[in-house]
């Protein structure tokens, strides 16, 4: 396995995920009766700091149907947290309105390539355009200087 299992810190992001899930309203327990799943859920409230007792209700409590959902996210969380102890590893994001992100994935699948290598490349084609107009400017002036003569 590449990526090493931590039980305290992983028990704290499955504690996250199951109070985010709740107070998105999805149900957490396998009980279907509130208040059998409300009384589970401030049990589990209370178990935020006790990790090895967070994987005893998750046996004792938790929806089965949560079970696979749980793991991948929680998978998914260890690679992001591992991912993160590098630089060149570590996910970056950066904000995008729909339609420049749309813009920008055609341009993208016109050069097959990634989002992030159109990125680079949108970047660099403006500087070397930047930089032609100033040369374009320049010599311009420089014209308009001799012919002013």
């Amino acid at each position: 396995m590449k990526y090493q299992q931590l039980e305290n810190l992983e028990c704290g992001w499955k504690w996250q995920y199951l109070v985010r899930k709740w107070k998105d309203g999805e149900s957490i327990t396998r009980y279907k009766d509130s208040s059998e799943s409300a009384a589970a859920f401030e049990g589990l409230k209370k178990l935020e700091h006790q990790p090895t007792q967070v994987i005893e209700w998750i046996n004792e409590h938790m929806n089965p149907e949560l079970e696979n959902k749980l793991k991948q996210a929680i998978r998914a969380k260890r690679k992001r947290h591992f991912n993160a102890e590098h630089v060149h590893t570590k996910k970056k994001s950066i904000d995008l309105d729909y339609a420049v992100w749309e813009k920008l994935s055609e341009r993208a699948q016109e050069l097959g390539c990634t989002l992030s290598e159109a990125i680079e490349y949108l970047v660099s084609e403006a500087s070397r355009s930047e930089k032609a107009s100033k040369k374009v400017n320049s010599i311009k002036a420089d014209l308009s200087k001799l012919l002013d003569f």
